[in-house]
């Protein structure tokens, strides 16, 4: 069969994996997954995104350094408090000081430079609209929208070679998730997804990501293998 390159957004959580764990089961390959050394509060994130894209063999684990720190403005770049122990409620009552502006814009746009250069139509991302915090680069408007711009901005585009920006998990809830990944394979062990983790790497449990993944894997019916705590 010819190749079917694609590039995977891994941020080394649970929602990216799975969406790599399902480019490869939708018999993408070669695989190549792209990192963000963004500023973020900690490195365990780009640990376990390492891990993952070891583990699932991929062509190449690029991880792009900038820093979003210098505009802060968000409790992942920026000396505000983390929320903790919220409900459902308030978590969605408004767009949360976790939201990182621009970021997804910033990193698609990243994707789309390498995937012109290494001539791969196909870019996944791991976008989530209904188990999230609301933010408003996770939303299916925002990632038709980048499409139409990255198939009008660039020579690969406009000379026959359209992109598609793939999200397979944008509709499904977080245990509906978890179920496909661990029908996959996936370990969810080797991901991390808390915004506050101790110095041990420990998932803090009271964060919004953490409170979500708690409840998907409940809801789900499958074993949480996470270090809390």
């Amino acid at each position: 069969m010819p190749d079917r390159p694609a590039i995977i957004l891994t941020s080394g959580g649970l929602d990216s994996t799975t969406c790599l764990a399902i480019a490869k089961a939708d018999a993408y390959f070669p695989l190549y997954s792209l990192t963000f050394d963004y500023g973020q509060r900690h490195r365990y994130e780009l640990q376990a995104a390492a891990r993952i894209a070891k583990v699932f063999n991929v062509k190449e684990h690029l991880v792009i350094k900038l820093d979003l720190r210098q505009f802060g403005h968000s409790a992942l770049t920026d000396k505000i408090d983390v929320p903790k122990d919220r409900s459902e409620s308030a978590m969605s009552a408004e767009i949360p000081v976790t939201y990182v502006p621009a970021r997804n814009t910033i990193f698609l746009s990243y994707a789309l430079a390498w995937a012109e250069v290494l001539k791969v139509n196909d870019v996944f991302i791991g976008v989530n609209a209904i188990d999230y915090s609301g933010y408003p680069d996770c939303r299916p408007e925002f990632i038709s929208a980048f499409e139409k711009m990255a198939n009008l901005a660039t020579k690969f585009a406009t000379t026959g070679h359209p992109f598609k920006i793939h999200t397979p998990l944008i509709h499904r809830s977080k245990a509906q998730i978890i179920r496909r990944g661990d029908k996959l394979g996936v370990d969810y062990s080797l991901t991390h997804s808390c915004y506050d983790p101790d110095e041990k790497g420990r998932a803090c449990g009271r964060c919004d990501s953490c409170l979500l993944r708690k409840k998907g894997f409940v809801e789900a019916g499958v074993a949480d293998p996470t270090v809390y705590q």
